[in-house]
């Protein structure tokens, strides 16, 4: 979205508002969403002066134009936002995002299609077509924007020498299906990659300044694995690739040739990754314009603009969801009382946390930690917990996440309804939306994990 109007997420917001608690976590939601709006972080990020070009407090001379590239879910978004902060400085690009492609188009930027979270054959072609455009269009010297966001390394890949990208797409699935998290993941695909691991900035020695806008969607924002670290150095090595391959009991299921290669790299018949000294680090600057921080700070100012006294508890919730959960009610709990009378609280947290399937139904980590939440806080009336995935995405349901309250419980055995079957067979979509709990936003276009709202008053 451009101009000065402010992107509205939350689609079925009057249906979820039964207090002014409600309403205020929602308000609270739509702040972090916003603050990690892909067009307005970029923007935030870069602008221009003439013919300059100024990448926060780094302004140089664009004349001859400054190409971009990027890969990832926010790539659509980012590149809108490049387009509206430069213009016709922007020499020309490629940017490759999640097929089917929105149907908006851009300007001065090619938009190609890949896939995710399974790299294909649309990945491999989107990716030659990335190079082939730096290798006819870049010049000695000339600046390189990279628009990096969550879902990059399904999106922009080509395989290492003898590799296949059905190597990759088999290794990266049974990882995935093991239950490797992202760091182990990224560990390995990065030394089957010619382009992660740092590998991008190999494929930019022409360039003369590169800077990377990252969208983080990892825990931590470490830059080496958001996207498997394209312009990065890579402190991992193939004996951690290896090791990771073991632990995860995958190593036996692979395609021979990952295999030759892996034992080819723990000899050092295959060079390795880039790493941290290499020359090439000199001349890129990788910078965070949206991460679960930037949003859970936008989050603070604004539930302060509302009254509350905020505190930020963490960028880095992780756990099982409906345990994390019950842990928000006991807090409620505590927080209702020892606050003061008339005082309100919001306590904000982001991250990741995980649900562990084994039932049928429909749900995702957000609901299931709304609905702990739940059943931990039965009773409370002035506590309300709102969750979601910023991606708009929640497991495999329909929703974003749920907004909660110590009286959904009761609210739902009146009708019939037991949140412990639903919790118990992971259907807590078929709870929260019967009870117009499931907050929908559809997909954001960005992604920087969770972010949870618990406001008590």
């Amino acid at each position: 979205m451009s101009g000065g109007e402010a992107p509205v997420f939350i689609k079925n917001r009057s249906e979820l508002i039964k207090t002014e608690l409600h309403a205020d976590a929602l308000d609270v939601l739509e702040a972090g969403l916003r603050a990690a709006d892909p067009a307005s972080s970029v923007r935030r990020a870069i602008s221009r002066r003439g013919s300059e070009v100024c990448v926060l407090s780094e302004c140089f001379d664009a004349a001859r134009g400054v190409h971009v590239v990027g890969f990832g879910k926010a790539g659509l978004g980012m590149s809108l936002g490049c387009e509206d902060a430069l213009g016709d400085l922007i020499a020309g690009g490629v940017v490759i995002v999640p097929s089917p492609a929105p149907q908006r188009r851009l300007r001065r930027i090619e938009v190609v299609e890949g896939e995710h979270p399974i790299p294909g054959e649309k990945t491999l072609k989107a990716s030659r077509r990335l190079v082939e455009y730096l290798e006819e269009n870049l010049r000695e010297g000339d600046a390189v924007i990279v628009l990096i966001s969550g879902g990059g390394s399904a999106l922009f890949e080509i395989p290492r020498s003898p590799l296949t990208l059905e190597d990759v797409a088999i290794t990266t699935d049974a990882l995935m299906k093991a239950g490797a998290d992202i760091v182990e993941l990224n560990t390995v695909r990065k030394h089957l990659s010619l382009v992660k691991g740092g590998g991008l900035l190999r494929l930019l020695e022409r360039a003369g300044r590169v800077f990377s806008l990252i969208i983080s969607d990892v825990v931590g924002d470490p830059v080496e694995f958001i996207a498997s670290g394209p312009t990065e150095a890579d402190t991992t090595t193939y004996r951690d690739a290896y090791e990771v391959l073991q632990r995860r009991g995958v190593w036996g299921a692979l395609p021979d040739r990952v295999r030759r290669l892996v034992l080819d790299g723990l000899s050092d018949r295959v060079p390795e990754t880039l790493k941290p000294g290499d020359p090439l680090l000199n001349r890129v600057r990788n910078i965070i314009v949206a991460s679960n921080m930037i949003s859970l700070g936008e989050m603070k100012r604004k539930a302060e603009e509302l009254g509350y006294r905020a505190t930020i508890l963490t960028s880095m919730m992780v756990g099982e969801a409906k345990e994390v959960g019950r842990f928000l009610g006991g807090v409620a709990r505590h927080i209702a009382r020892y606050k003061a009378p008339d005082e309100k609280v919001m306590v904000l947290l982001g991250g990741e946390t995980t649900v562990t399937v084994r039932g049928r139904g429909r749900g995702g980590r957000n609901q299931e930690l709304c609905v702990g939440f739940s059943l931990s806080s039965r009773g409370l009336s002035n506590a309300v917990l709102a969750s979601i995935g910023s991606d708009g995405i929640d497991g495999n349901s329909p929703a974003a996440g749920g907004v909660c309250d110590g009286l959904l419980v009761d609210e739902a055995l009146r009708a019939g309804l037991d949140p412990h079957r639903y919790l118990d067979d992971n259907d807590t979509y078929g709870l929260l939306s019967r009870l117009s709990r499931a907050i929908v936003t559809g997909p954001t276009g960005t992604n920087v994990n969770d972010l949870t709202v618990l406001a008590v008053k």
